[in-house]
């Protein structure tokens, strides 16, 4: 589960730089190029850098790099000053590429500078790869998308396709985890992912804890809509978010779409089309996300049997919450226990 936790040989470390890898915090190098928006460079380090085990350790180390050493102007008008050059992503064990507004040729299809593709040439095999908004043309030019599921900010989808047809592109969701390569949507949605990141690494306890040093909130699945020309509901229209928030207070309870269309005082229909504009998703597949955030959560945090979790979290039943995990997660909730419990906790079963 964990972006530190590589098999060994897969990433071209012999099992003396494995263990070494293990006891120490997980290397992150951010490759800032040419015209990066300042706001897209700084999430990683904000993000990350937020994220400590329970001695206070930093479970993260976060290097700004070029590709070359050399410092590089920002699309804000200041120059970015660099800690490292090419050898940060020699020795990462993930690479975030943010997005660079100075090399339009990318949208094209062109291909990267020389100095750009000899520093992503020296990523090891097995780095995890990330890109945020349109960092992913650097990853596509680099070929490193070819075949893969990814997506970019929406309004830019239609040029991807046109000048990477080998990328699977989804413009309609905040983010897309390949595994090894995980890309995201504009500006935010490149803190979604981050945080993703770190409860894959380390669990939703973790993640949550990051989000609110960032004062973010803690969790907007990847499969969450973009923001694409939906108009603002005027002042006069029903909202359903006094009802989301009440669902979360009562996710252990049956919560049918008619208890929370009549807790919005909306009918089905109204209900359901609005949640959909508001959430982009439906009110069940909202729902069970919240619920399966629940669950994850007292399986890291509580000694609880599985049923009892299944039961506060509104599954109804172990075999449920077992279904809904493996479809969601691949893992069974006793299995994510072991992953990311502390080991006080681990062997309760239920």
């Amino acid at each position: 589960m964990s972006g530190a936790q590589w098999t060994t040989g897969e990433d071209g470390r012999n099992p003396a730089e494995a263990a070494e890898a293990a006891l120490r915090p997980h290397r992150i190098a951010v490759l800032a190029l040419p015209g990066v928006p300042p706001f897209e460079l700084g999430i990683p380090s904000r993000v990350f850098g937020s994220v400590a085990d329970a001695e206070g350790r930093p479970l993260y180390e976060v290097t700004v790099c070029t590709a070359d050493g050399a410092p590089v102007l920002s699309d804000a008008g200041f120059t970015v000053l660099p800690a490292a050059g090419p050898e940060a992503l020699a020795a990462a064990d993930t690479v975030i590429v943010p997005p660079t507004h100075a090399m339009p040729e990318l949208g094209l299809g062109g291909p990267l500078p020389a100095e750009v593709t000899a520093a992503i040439a020296g990523i090891r095999p097995g780095t995890r790869l990330v890109s945020i908004c349109t960092g992913s043309y650097v990853l596509a030019a680099a070929g490193l998308l070819d075949g893969r599921p990814a997506t970019t900010h929406w309004n830019l989808a239609p040029e991807f396709r046109r000048a990477y047809p080998r990328v699977r592109v989804d413009e309609e969701v905040l983010f897309v985890d390949d595994g090894d390569v995980l890309t995201s949507a504009g500006v935010a949605a490149g803190v979604d992912l981050c945080l993703h990141m770190i409860r894959r690494d380390h669990g939703a306890a973790a993640a949550n804890r990051a989000a609110r040093m960032c004062v973010v909130p803690p969790w907007r699945d990847g499969g969450q809509a973009q923001y694409i020309d939906r108009p603002v509901p005027e002042p006069t229209v029903a909202s359903t978010t006094a009802t989301r928030a009440w669902a979360l207070e009562h996710l252990g309870e049956p919560l049918t779409l008619a208890r929370l269309a009549e807790h919005a005082r909306m009918s089905l229909r109204s209900f359901t089309r609005r949640f959909r504009d508001e959430v982009g998703m439906t009110p069940v597949q909202w729902l069970t996300a919240q619920r399966l955030e629940l669950a994850k959560q007292l399986l890291e945090t509580t000694d609880l049997s599985i049923d009892l979790v299944a039961h506060r979290a509104g599954f109804g039943s172990a075999n449920s919450l077992r279904a809904h995990m493996r479809t969601a997660f691949g893992v069974s909730p006793v299995a994510y226990r072991r992953t990311f419990s502390p080991h006080d906790l681990v062997g309760a079963e239920g």
